[in-house]
């Protein structure tokens, strides 16, 4: 939410989710406002440097860094406004086959247990980052994509269907690190499928099946 130039935090109630802690969430809520908190600060910064269209010289490798930084930022707080979003303590674990995002998988990947696969093969690579479920808006096809930090990887106009965060602080605190599938599956049984499908566009055009 934005208000007089400035981010606000939302608030979300996601306390009794399914193996996943009030205290994990609690830290998390309290590192997504750190985000926003940074944001506002660095869009002032840069606001200040050119506010009068111009960046001195002597200050352009300030200006360039804090610009960079933004990113990074401003992307780690609308992720995790995304993951915050899209779960829910009364989560059913799968979509209904009838749903439009279970038809959009089928498409996509020939079937839902296929893209479930591909996306949590995804959410178990070393390192951390996001898991993000995009639909292409020109051709409806759902796709997969590993993103690193909270910038890199994301697909220019792709929009954004299903978000799971991987960083540690998202399970730390419930799973080991070599524990990463448990939270998977955790994540997966309280994921909001209704807000799933408010994401999905469905007018785009038909998802065409992918070929080896």
């Amino acid at each position: 939410m934005f208000d007089n130039g400035s981010y606000l935090a939302k608030q979300f109630k996601l306390s009794g989710l399914h193996g996943i802690s009030d205290q994990t969430m609690e830290m998390h809520f309290k590192l997504y406002e750190g985000y926003v908190k940074e944001t506002n600060r660095l869009m002032e910064k840069l606001w200040h440097y050119s506010k009068n269209g111009h960046v001195d010289p002597g200050e352009m490798e300030v200006y360039s860094e804090l610009t960079r930084r933004l990113g990074f930022e401003y992307n780690g707080m609308v992720l995790h406004e995304y993951y915050f979003g899209n779960l829910t303590r009364i989560g059913l674990g799968d979509p209904h086959r009838l749903s439009s995002f279970y038809r959009a998988a089928e498409s996509s990947f020939g079937r839902y247990e296929t893209w479930k696969a591909d996306f949590v093969n995804k959410g178990k690579m070393r390192g951390v980052g996001w898991v993000i479920c995009y639909q292409d808006p020109s051709r409806g096809r759902l796709t997969n994509h590993w993103i690193s930090l909270h910038e890199i990887g994301n697909i220019a106009g792709f929009r954004p269907v299903l978000v799971m965060d991987v960083w540690e602080h998202a399970f730390l605190l419930d799973y080991k690190p070599a524990e990463r599938g448990k939270y998977i599956d955790a994540f997966f049984a309280n994921i909001n499928w209704d807000a799933v499908e408010e994401r999905l566009q469905i007018n785009a055009s038909a998802p065409q099946q992918l070929t080896s």
